[in-house]
């Protein structure tokens, strides 16, 4: 009877140990990754005319973090319509908000655009004591800034700009307001001020002593000031190191050896772009660790130079064969080829092979160019079986390093030198002169007859 109970007992403490190991695995499976239904706010904001909020939103990596706010509570979105993040944005500004480098600033200043809680044009919040009412948004970064919401002249009012469409988009989960123009944490605000100050603060460097002209013996005029950006006096080809065993040559830059430029952050940028979007780590991995290219392109950028990669990806890659790159060298001058001392865009290299057919861009392997053409609504780079056809456009690009995706490798074409035949010297035999007595003999033995008996007459 005892055994009985007690293997009733056994069963029950099984069956509520697996119910219950069963409940907290769909708990946790369930924490990790929250279910969002097909009519949440948020689909509905990718879907939205918003669509350069939407993309803001997915170049920040913010989806995430959006489906888990979704899945907590309501959130109200202040979506800025389109012409206000395309034009009348300032470019400067965009251009910092968009580098990889200032992601945690773009993420930010998106979330400083929701706020956690439903708020309706109808129950839009009354002001206490004639001060605007001001509500937390989901950015936590901001030092404690919050959005204030007022109402004027039956205006309603978040931040500095004007609700333009209230209550566009209506969800269960959240509400989307559309606003005339973006709003701009001050956290964002003074990082891209401290960032635009830095560019522009140059160190002092000391002066060396005066130089005397040994001709003239007077002192050598100093060379005038390059301003801040102005492309670098001297050729590219210049500042190239002289081999790929020898450190980069310094190079002349705009304004002497200030540095406006962050060559090295730029090259570490694009590099890690590379690697994130996948299918390049090949030309990473030479780039950085089977040479110093990765260096030599840092230190011509700060210099003032500006590049365009053509980034094979890494299935050409792996079709190169051990013979190309075992030799000396072999891999850099490989590199050299892809490296076109401009600043092109995919937009830009179309319109050019659009208008002029075929187009010939210098590269930093001399005396070698690159040809590039139309080819399927695209651009074709190389000739015949060597040719590569543009891929992966505009992978990178920050006004100083364009990286273009390709998807095959470029060589040069193979010079061949025709021998000319030299003239072959044909060996002019002369007829032994005779004397001029000899010839009076001759004559003479002719008359008789008996010339031809001498051999020295015929």
């Amino acid at each position: 009877m005892d055994s009985r109970i007690y293997g009733r007992a056994n069963l029950l403490f099984l069956f509520i140990f697996a119910f219950t190991s069963v409940a907290i695995a769909g708990e946790n499976r369930s924490a990790e990754s929250p279910q969002i239904n097909s009519n949440s706010v948020l689909v509905a904001l990718l879907d939205s005319h918003y669509t350069e909020l939407s993309e803001m939103v997915e170049k920040a990596l913010l989806l995430q973090t959006l489906e888990e706010a979704v899945t907590r509570h309501n959130i109200t979105i202040f979506a800025p319509r389109n012409e206000a993040l395309e034009r009348d944005l300032d470019p400067e500004f965009k251009r910092f908000l968009l580098e990889p480098r200032n992601l945690k600033s773009l993420q930010n200043l998106l979330l400083f655009h929701m706020i956690p809680s439903r708020i309706e044009v109808g129950k839009w919040p009354v002001p206490v004591n004639r001060k605007p009412v001001r509500h937390t948004s989901l950015c936590r970064d901001g030092n404690g800034e919050r959005i204030q919401l007022q109402e004027k002249n039956g205006e309603k009012i978040v931040g500095i700009a004007k609700v333009v469409k209230s209550d566009d988009i209506i969800r269960p989960d959240g509400i989307i307001h559309g606003i005339e123009r973006l709003l701009v944490p001050k956290s964002v605000q003074q990082e891209f001020n401290a960032r635009r100050s830095l560019i522009s603060t140059a160190a002092v460097i000391p002066k060396g002593a005066p130089e005397i002209d040994p001709r003239t013996h007077r002192l050598k005029k100093p060379a005038p000031a390059v301003p801040a950006g102005a492309p670098p006096v001297l050729p590219i080809f210049d500042a190239l190191a002289p081999g790929p065993s020898i450190a980069p040559a310094p190079a002349p830059g705009p304004g002497g050896p200030h540095g406006h430029f962050d060559g090295e952050g730029q090259v570490k940028d694009f590099i890690k772009t590379l690697l994130h979007y996948g299918g390049y780590n090949e030309l990473a991995d030479i780039l950085v660790n089977l040479t110093s290219l990765a260096s030599e392109m840092g230190r011509l950028v700060s210099e003032g130079y500006v590049l365009t990669v053509l980034a094979p990806n890494d299935e050409a890659m792996a079709k190169l064969t051990t013979d190309q790159l075992s030799e000396p060298g072999a891999p850099e001058q490989i590199v050299y080829y892809h490296l076109i001392p401009e600043y092109q865009t995919e937009e830009s290299m179309y319109n050019a092979v659009r208008r002029f057919g075929k187009v010939k861009y210098d590269t930093l392997r001399l005396p070698h160019k690159v040809v590039a053409e139309e080819a399927d609504g695209s651009v074709k780079f190389g000739q015949n079986e060597g040719s590569a056809y543009l891929f992966d456009p505009d992978i990178y690009t920050d006004g100083r390093i364009s990286v273009q995706g390709i998807d095959g490798v470029l060589f040069p074409p193979e010079e061949t030198t025709v021998a000319k035949s030299a003239p072959i010297a044909t060996k002019i035999v002369s007829k032994p002169r005779r004397g001029k007595l000899m010839e009076v003999a001759c004559s003479m033995l002719g008359v008789v007859g008996q010339a031809s008996r001498f051999s020295g007459c015929k």
